[in-house]
């Protein structure tokens, strides 16, 4: 006699899983809201946008970082204004328009210049001057320095040493902005800086103002411990990974290392110019 089999019954549980929690992704999870970390415009009031207004700052006397404009933009106005920055040691670079669209969504008229929050002084001049107050110049001139806090912990030391100016070049160096003024404790407010538009040939015109360039390479055969001088001095650093150009190189008078016993072989660029610094300020002790 057949006889029926009772079939089995349904746990009140699907799956021992966990359920899924819903959200507007489609993948069971919501999305977590973090903080963004793409690209960010720069601040209101860093810059100045428009053929117009950059020619009113211009001629007001305002001091710019860099301008960047527009690639295809051409004819006797570009033309012109490429010239006139140039002269003055202001930067100048050829972007696409995508590049300003992500800096301001307003009309920029393929041209944006954003402006320095320090003042650039002639080197000539903060030479002569120094010289002229019975002082005697101490330089540090970059070469290369691509990290805003190294250049502002540079300037602190030079600060704190008494040097005459900070140089730095057109091109090839980090802009002195505002985290570089935060890295310096303040200091890039108060130390000259000059601007040049090529390194070698500015530590031409500083020796031949009197000066004794020296290059602080770790490579070098002479220890900063074996010479001394009282006489003005230009301290010449390069950025940590390259160095020291060799066109810059060839103008120093003196290439000198700091003695190190470690294993580590090297110290940060920042770190090496604060040491440099204390020894030249010991010879005009001595």
């Amino acid at each position: 006699m057949p006889f029926d089999l009772p079939s089995p019954k349904r746990s009140s549980n699907r799956s021992n899983r966990p359920a899924s929690p819903s959200g507007p992704t489609g993948h069971g999870v919501p999305r977590k809201k973090g903080p963004y970390t793409g690209p960010k415009r720069p601040p209101k009031g860093s810059y100045v946008m428009g053929w117009h207004p950059v020619m009113e700052a211009l001629d007001a006397g305002k001091e710019f970082q860099k301008v960047l404009i527009q690639r295809d933009e051409k004819g006797e106005r570009t033309t012109a204004l490429v010239a006139q920055l140039r002269g003055l040691n202001i930067p100048v670079q050829r972007v696409p328009k995508e590049k300003l669209n992500r800096i301001t969504v307003k009309n920029h008229q393929g041209i944006v210049a954003f402006l320095s929050p320090i003042s650039y002084q002639p080197l000539e001049e903060l030479i002569a001057r120094a010289y002229e107050a019975g002082e005697t110049p101490l330089l540090v001139a970059l070469d290369g320095v691509t990290d805003v806090r190294n250049i502002g912990a540079i300037a602190r030391s030079a600060e704190c040493f008494g040097a005459t100016a900070l140089v730095i070049p057109s091109f090839g160096v980090a802009p002195i902005q505002e985290d570089a003024i935060k890295s310096s404790s303040g200091a890039l407010l108060r130390l000259p800086v000059a601007r040049v538009p090529d390194m070698a040939r500015a530590l031409d015109g500083i020796q031949a103002q009197g000066m004794t360039c020296i290059a602080l390479d770790e490579k070098a055969e002479k220890s900063i411990h074996a010479h001394q001088t009282d006489g003005p001095v230009c301290l010449v650093m390069g950025d940590e990974g390259t160095g020291i150009s060799d066109s810059v190189a060839r103008k120093c008078a003196l290439q000198l290392r700091l003695p190190m016993t470690g294993k580590t072989g090297s110290l940060n660029v920042s770190v090496a110019a604060g040491i440099a610094l204390s020894h030249i300020s010991l010879w005009k002790e001595a």
